[in-house]
């Protein structure tokens, strides 16, 4: 039976996260406008006899996107006109750069199944946005609130072959992008769009077959069932003895199908020709080095930093490592206590618990407290002067009410009792007053000796150590 193989390649459209639009002022479409058509001017509506005026911002954080895959910049590009017409689209053409984009080939490096995978960048460049259509009581109407909004298109090579590198490589890519404040890139806000181009080929052929192209997928699990569809789908038009046709698709996620939605173009079909209203692009030395001291460390090596040098498990080193103001709370954690371990467990299974539970706190940026205040909580654990039950309640107060980590201590007698001759005097107390129960553990029965460390915490009104209470305890048992 002949195996055959996927390949993959993806062009993902990434919004640029400036604050006013690729070619004019106006707002950019990083959020959804509550109302159509409210951020709109001449310019990007098309309007004869206006000219586009490229956005110096959009160009510094496509620029930093390129270097975060560690693209060859290109200190000369230019822009192209792309002919085409479809509802979306009535001016007739898009402006992008089709023959000399801003950066060229290089790689995004990624964690999957446990291994550090590379995956080929075959270039980025900018490109505005069409606008959007809204379909109700069967008419077709236009919002130009995106229109001339700032893309970056990334295209890479056809090297995926599974679903699991397509969906790892682009939350990788959803990361690097958010790390570099360059694009929140969240999906559900069409800040983050992807075109499949899916082909199948005998394991023996010696080349790439015909390919298809779904367009604008717009979810990471969406995608997964995209090229598990199209697979299968091509899959029974080979083995029937039909042939794939070069096509664009659309994906219904409602019903799981695809459908064909038109033939797929080539380049000619575009008419590419220099923009006529915009100079080439040229790039000094300083305002490229610029963007490149503005590059973070990248998430997936900060990552690879966390598993090896704080051994901290895949699953933690991975959630802190998906937004950088989290990463950068946590570096600066460890910074202060020393203890990476405790820090990730103090922020990944309370912090983010509490924050889970508010709308009002959605980032590490918008905590009432002082970092310094966790840091001494985690001092006070560790120094056995907090037991790690009551640090909860002290971090509750600081996430509701801010305040100072010693003085809720204090105020709620949660300090730890340390004094060992003040504590063994309750073990006594506890033995001499239990003395069926000291029969019990010294006829074997062991499963009791936590009565006697709750007797002793009680007596304490839970507030002497427990792990002294244990040392005692076993000495006297024993």
């Amino acid at each position: 039976m002949t195996n055959y193989v996927k390949t993959i390649g993806l062009e993902i459209h990434v919004r640029v996260k400036s604050k006013t639009k690729m070619f004019c002022s106006c707002k950019n479409a990083v959020a959804l406008a509550p109302e159509p058509n409210i951020n709109v001017c001449p310019i990007c509506m098309w309007f004869p006899g206006m000219l586009p005026a490229l956005n110096k911002e959009v160009v510094r954080l496509g620029l930093i996107g390129g270097m975060m895959m560690k693209c060859e910049v290109n200190k000369k590009s230019r822009f192209d006109r792309k002919t085409y017409f479809y509802p979306d689209n009535p001016s007739s053409y898009q402006i992008t750069q089709m023959y000399e984009p801003i950066v060229w080939k290089w790689s995004v490096k990624t964690i999957v199944n446990w291994e550090v995978r590379e995956f080929a960048i075959h270039h980025m460049h900018l490109e505005n946005d069409a606008w959007k259509l809204m379909h109700a009581g069967g008419k077709t109407l236009c919002d130009y609130n995106r229109a001339w909004s700032p893309l970056m298109e990334i295209v890479t090579d056809p090297v995926f072959h599974d679903k699991e590198e397509v969906m790892e490589f682009l939350k990788e890519l959803q990361k690097m992008m958010r790390a570099a404040w360059v694009s929140d890139a969240d999906m559900e806000k069409g800040q983050l769009r992807c075109d499949v181009n899916i082909s199948i080929a005998p394991e023996w052929a010696n080349e790439w077959w015909v390919r298809t192209e779904t367009k604008n997928v717009n979810s990471f699990s969406a995608i997964g069932r995209v090229i598990d569809h199209e697979y299968t789908r091509q899959l029974k038009i080979i083995q029937s003895g039909w042939i794939i046709e070069q096509e664009t698709r659309w994906w219904d996620d409602d019903k799981w199908v695809s459908t064909s939605q038109r033939s797929k173009e080539d380049a000619m079909d575009y008419r590419y020709f220099p923009e006529p209203d915009l100079l080439p692009l040229v790039l000094d030395d300083e305002f490229i080095e610029e963007c490149r001291k503005a590059l973070p460390e990248l998430p997936v090596e900060k990552r690879i930093r966390y598993l090896n040098e704080y051994k901290l498990a895949e699953d933690d080193a991975r959630l802190l490592t998906t937004d950088r103001d989290l990463s950068e709370y946590f570096d600066e954690l460890v910074e202060l206590t020393g203890d990476p371990k405790k820090s990730c467990s103090y922020i990944t299974t309370i912090l983010l618990a509490m924050m889970k539970e508010r709308e009002d706190i959605t980032s590490v940026t918008d905590l009432k407290f002082d970092i310094k205040q966790l840091a001494r909580v985690i001092e006070l654990v560790n120094n056995d002067e907090l037991s790690s039950t009551n640090s909860k309640q002290v971090i509750e107060e600081l996430f509701n009410n801010g305040w100072e980590a010693d003085i809720i201590v204090d105020e709620n007698n949660l300090r730890q009792k340390n004094d060992t001759w003040a504590l063994e005097a309750i073990v006594d107390e506890v033995i001499n007053t239990n003395a069926k129960q000291v029969e019990e553990y010294k006829a074997w029965n062991i499963n009791i000796f936590g009565f006697f460390v709750g007797q002793c915490m009680k007596a304490s009104k839970w507030q002497g150590n427990p792990k002294i209470f244990n040392e005692l305890l076993k000495k006297k048992l024993d």
